[in-house]
């Protein structure tokens, strides 16, 4: 696996650009959108994946889908780019991740192959100046952009913010353990290629 798993994805037309380091551990996390419960959800996802990732993103005035879409279609991007050809990792990775009264299992698998399974209920049109419709669209774009199936699944909890807080980590949680270092180099499929 190399030793350096770095992506840095610039997306011009919709003044995007995303830095992220896969390296466990983590990095400097410095994210600012023009939405800021989005901000706070991607700094706990790189926190508790332990990633360093940087992100800049305007919006175009609207509504935030757009800027949604693109911040989730680059950070996938980035994650695919930064695999390379997933020799020596995990591959697999999952985690029911508590917050309070919320219960969100998260599992990855990071195939080549996009698959989302969005299984999170929210009972408020809004978190703060999030569209809460729009967190499903966001890990849309994440797993078909990095080419990964991504089940979030909602075990227990009504609590909106503590339901898509806990669906954010249990993603970085199950992703961490995905992105995790075998000790080999070998591409972990009995096909010898993970597209």
């Amino acid at each position: 696996m190399p030793q350096d798993r770095k992506a840095k994805i610039s997306r011009k037309t919709k003044e995007t650009s995303i830095e992220l380091a896969l390296d466990l551990g983590g990095g400097s996390i410095d994210v600012a959108t023009d939405i800021k419960f989005l901000d706070h959800m991607l700094e706990a996802f790189a926190k508790h994946a332990g990633l360093g990732l940087s992100v800049r993103a305007k919006g175009d005035g609207l509504d935030g889908h757009h800027l949604i879409e693109d911040v989730g279609i680059s950070l996938g991007s980035a994650i695919y780019q930064a695999l390379g050809e997933k020799r020596g990792i995990a591959r697999f990775g999952s985690m029911a991740v508590p917050l309070d009264d919320a219960l969100v299992l998260g599992a990855v698998d990071l195939s080549g192959r996009a698959y989302l399974n969005f299984a999170v209920k929210f009972g408020v049109e809004n978190l703060g100046d999030l569209k809460t419709e729009l967190i499903s669209h966001f890990f849309h774009s994440v797993s078909e952009q990095g080419r990964f199936n991504l089940h979030l699944i909602q075990l227990a909890g009504s609590n909106s913010h503590h339901l898509c807080e806990a669906a954010f980590k249990a993603f970085a949680k199950s992703f961490a353990q995905a992105i995790a270092p075998t000790g080999g180099g070998e591409i972990p499929s009995t096909k010898g290629m993970l597209a």
